[in-house]
Order: C-alpha cells, then sequence, then structure tokens
C-alpha cells in the first residue's frame, strides 16, 4: 500500500519499491520522508511561511527515527523549499518577505562592486489573456489554444532599462491577474503569485544565447539597434516538476553581468 503523509513506515519494508519495469526497486528511507513531506507542502498542508512540525512531531507521525527526518529536511532545505530560522523552527520557503531575492533567479550583477543595492524599478507595459502560441503550450504543458496570461515588463536598475521580459503563465491557475495589481503589488513577483494564487515557483531551469536588439527592443531599453543583448529563456517550475512559467528576458549587459554559482 502506498504511504499517505500520515502513514507509518515500517524500518524493515521502507526501501523497498517497484519499479517502472515491474522489478524491486531500493530508495533509502530518509528519501521516502522527504516525500512524504513534498507531498504535504504540495497539498498545501503548510502554506508559505509557516512553520511545520518540528523533527520529533515528524518522526513520531512517520514512526522514524528523529535523523531520518532530519536528513529529509536538510535536502529539503538544501533545495530551498524549506528554510531552518535559529531558534524559531524550519519554515515554508516564500518569496512574500525576501526583500534580497526581489526577483527570484534573476543572476544579473552590477559592475560596479559598489552597486549592489541599486535601486530597482518595474514597469509593467502589458497584461492579456491570450490563446497559447504552439510553443508556448508546449513549454507550459497545455494544449494548443489553452489560455495563458501574457506580462510584459522592464526592470530599470539606477534609472537604466536593463531587462526587458516577455511571461506566459497558465490561464487556469492566474485567473483575474491584471497590470494594475501586479503594479499595486509591493513584494516580489513570485510573492504575489504564491499568496493570491497559491502558485509557488520552486526551481527554474535556463537557456542562453547572444543577440542582437531589434528596433522595438532598442527602443524599450534605450540602446541603439544591433546592440548585442544576452537573451534567457527560463522556464520555472512548481511541485510535481508542473511549469508553470515561461520567461524570455533580454538583458543589457554593458553594466552588468550574468552570475551563476556552479557546485
Amino acid at each position: 500500500m502506498t504511504p499517505t503523509p500520515s502513514s507509518a513506515i515500517s524500518h524493515d519494508t521502507a526501501s523497498a519499491s517497484v519499479g517502472v519495469a515491474g522489478g524491486p526497486s531500493f530508495s533509502p528511507l530518509y528519501q521516502q520522508i522527504k516525500a512524504l513531506i513534498l507531498r504535504s507542502l504540495q497539498a498545501g498542508e503548510w502554506k508559505p511561511g509557516e512553520a511545520i512540525p518540528s523533527e520529533v512531531e515528524l518522526a513520531a507521525r512517520f514512526k522514524v527515527s528523529q535523523g531520518t527526518v532530519r536528513k529529509a529536511v536538510d535536502e529539503l532545505a538544501a533545495e530551498n523549499l524549506l528554510t531552518r530560522r535559529q531558534g524559531k523552527g524550519t519554515f515554508v520557503a516564500t518569496h512574500s518577505d525576501e526583500e534580497q531575492v526581489q526577483y527570484r533567479f534573476l543572476r544579473l550583477i552590477p559592475d560596479r562592486a559598489d552597486a549592489g543595492g541599486e535601486q530597482s524599478r518595474r514597469e509593467f507595459l502589458d497584461c492579456r489573456r491570450m490563446r497559447a502560441p504552439a510553443d508556448v503550450a508546449r513549454a507550459l504543458q497545455l494544449k494548443a489554444g489553452d489560455m495563458v496570461v501574457e506580462v510584459r515588463r522592464v526592470l530599470h536598475f539606477a534609472g537604466v532599462p536593463v531587462v526587458l521580459d516577455d511571461i506566459w503563465l497558465p490561464g487556469h491557475l492566474f485567473k483575474g491577474l491584471t497590470a494594475e495589481r501586479l503594479s499595486e503589488y509591493q513584494g516580489p513577483m513570485y510573492g504575489l503569485f504564491e499568496s493570491e494564487f497559491g502558485v509557488s515557483m520552486i526551481r527554474a531551469e535556463e537557456k542562453l544565447r547572444a543577440v542582437a536588439a531589434d528596433a522595438s527592443v532598442a527602443e524599450l531599453l534605450k540602446v541603439e539597434a544591433g546592440t548585442p543583448l544576452l537573451s534567457v529563456e527560463r522556464r520555472s517550475f512548481t511541485y510535481g516538476e508542473q511549469p508553470v512559467e515561461l520567461r524570455r528576458g533580454l538583458y543589457r549587459t554593458d553594466q552588468h553581468y550574468y552570475r551563476n554559482e556552479l557546485s
């Protein structure tokens, strides 16, 4: 029987499961506890920003050792799905109160070392519902012709337009999203998605290439037509590896560079 989040797990059988081909496969016990915690997160048992039960409580719930729970929680924290706070407990990661990551997944860094806190501003140019183009539908795993919300915005840093973003979101998940609501919300955009639409962006994948600015893009980013730009196509995922955002950004890199940490 497949365990539910409240099910106990037998130490004798917890590591055995059935593989795709019908043969046995083996998963460490802590990985199964991690999967059960993930299932609770996906089901919304604990909301973004809320504390999850203590390791002692989770160990009693799943009838495993506290060390097994700790290892599962450590992995979820390393994946930025949970956040440990010294002396307070472990919380579901949230975008709403993360001022230092106003633009989640954005890896653009100013060249000047003293410009780390440069003032930023979001300018929303458009927000509309439309039928998904074929490539957008494929990227978001939608059916051809399904509705999406398209958002276009420019990010300004220190008064300079630096990023032009075209963003597509599944229409059925973002009913009621408008340019006015986006502009009014003071926190990170992903915080709005979390708090008002119940969609958590938990990871992303990107494709980068160099392109030249066409006339319309050059006008918005205040550069000459033909200026080299960094093109970044990003897909963001929620729980269950479900893609919930396609974003195509064009970045000026005359005063910024793209930084990524590899491990």
